[in-house]
């Protein structure tokens, strides 16, 4: 038998080979397989009740893997986090994050609470800020907010130069009373020195201020630049006559805290009809290195070697070194410490250059140039007080002593403490309120309302007429 032949066809064309698109058979089994399995899903839901799971079912897992490969892994993660959460029993278990948020603010409300009450309480600042400040400051955060506050100040210093504004500075008066009283005063303090040698005209002269005294000026007030540098500033002294006044120290809810106290914030209306002045005190006792003592009790240590303001039961006033100047006898009445004296025997405390914030005070350091107020004592007992913006612990040393102190203390810092105020009533023994009260200086925040607040719950000085 012959085998047959097969004829082979020559050619010269050879004919162009294209290799099969493998990714697009790919793709198009993956879409062939995922139809099948869908139709096999829908035919496995068939005849079930919908509380019955179809997520174990072999087809439904594969078809949600190769459709969730296809999203990307984050969104491959999130479903099957999903699932998983989904077979928790209980709603904490499938909202963990949830859980976790709500837990934390329970743990917290002590926290919260304490934070809330300290942004509704005046005494802890005139501002939301500050009263948050002094919150941190008191539970744990106190070096944070020294080293916040001295970057501000350190960033926002005041500027140099310049003219103080129009009308902060009186012009002098030209003409005085030459009625010779009958009762014991001192005599009116001589001008202030101004520290720049071209002096705006007004600057350093005094003039009177609040109600008189047997028809005698008890407080007068002179405002002048706070050194030679910042002349656009203008600080603030009063200098008060302690032969026509009487001092008393009125304790409060928060500083020093130990009440009730007979006198405390507001001012009584029979106490106001012989109010001349009132003024602030000093640091938070836990800040002031110092204690207290008013009305019979020691509430607080006293210590040796601390500035104190001493007021006596007559109604007289001494401030000195506690332990040498000024010591405990039958007639103190009122003992009020803070820091280390500020000017003794007429000169600034050695230590004023230090940046040392456990000797003049926790809040900034002796160096920032912020609000500050002092008081001090001149060589014939009168009380001079100084305070404004801008000041460091040196000029406030330096102002104090340019109004003729012997011995100074430094007072409360910051915006939102430092106030001095007179009261002139329309008739000689009328009542003292807000409305009649005028500020030391315009720029004093809150006002002279404070002291007849009752929710003022710091401690403060009063001078009233004899």
């Amino acid at each position: 038998m012959k085998t047959q032949e097969i004829p082979i066809i020559k050619s010269n064309k050879v004919k162009s080979f294209n290799p099969p698109d493998l990714g697009r058979i790919s793709n198009d089994l993956e879409e062939t397989d995922e139809v099948n399995e869908r139709s096999s899903f829908k035919e496995l839901r068939v005849g079930r009740s919908k509380s019955e799971p179809l997520r174990d079912s072999g087809v439904y897992a594969r078809s949600r893997r190769k459709s969730n490969m296809k999203r990307g892994p984050f969104k491959a993660w999130r479903r099957k986090r999903k699932i998983i959460l989904s077979k928790r029993a209980t709603f904490w278990g499938r909202h963990p994050i949830m859980t976790v948020l709500v837990a934390l603010w329970l743990l917290l409300t002590p926290v919260w609470w304490s934070m809330g009450t300290a942004l509704t309480n005046p005494a802890l600042g005139t501002t939301l800020p500050a009263r948050l400040a002094e919150w941190v400051r008191d539970h744990g955060g106190k070096s944070v907010v020294v080293w916040a506050e001295n970057t501000w100040y350190m960033h926002h210093a005041p500027p140099v130069g310049g003219k103080p504004p129009k009308g902060s500075i009186p012009p002098p008066i030209t003409t005085k009373s030459t009625t010779a009283p009958s009762i014991a005063y001192l005599p009116e303090p001589a001008a202030m020195v101004p520290f720049e040698s071209n002096p705006v005209p007004g600057e350093g002269q005094w003039h009177p201020a609040g109600r008189l005294v047997n028809g005698i000026p008890a407080i007068y007030e002179a405002f002048m630049a706070p050194d030679a540098i910042h002349t656009s500033l203008v600080a603030g002294v009063a200098w008060m006559d302690t032969k026509l006044l009487k001092a008393t120290l009125y304790s409060g809810s928060y500083i020093p805290g130990y009440g009730p106290w007979q006198n405390s914030a507001p001012i009584s209306p029979s106490a106001s009809t012989s109010l001349v002045a009132a003024f602030n005190a000093g640091f938070r006792m836990q800040d002031a290195r110092g204690g207290y003592y008013n009305e019979g009790r020691e509430v607080i240590p006293l210590k040796n070697g601390i500035a104190s303001f001493v007021i006596y039961s007559d109604g007289s006033v001494n401030i000195g070194t506690w332990g040498s100047d000024v010591t405990m006898t039958p007639n103190v009445v009122s003992v009020r410490q803070n820091l280390v004296l500020l000017v003794n025997n007429g000169q600034p405390s050695p230590n004023l250059n230090s940046n040392d914030t456990s000797v003049w005070g926790y809040t900034l350091g002796g160096k920032a140039y912020v609000w500050r107020s002092g008081i001090g004592i001149t060589s014939n007992g009168a009380l001079v007080y100084a305070g404004g913006p801008g000041l460091t612990i040196t000029s406030l040393a330096n102002l104090l002593i340019r109004a003729g102190a012997v011995r100074a203390m430094e007072l409360d810092i910051n915006t939102g403490w430092v106030n001095f105020a007179t009261f002139a009533p329309s008739t000689p023994n009328g009542q003292a309120t807000a409305a009649n009260g005028t500020e030391l200086l315009s720029s004093m925040p809150n006002g002279p309302q404070r002291y007849f607040d009752p929710s003022w719950s710091r401690d403060f000085f009063t001078m009233s007429s004899r």
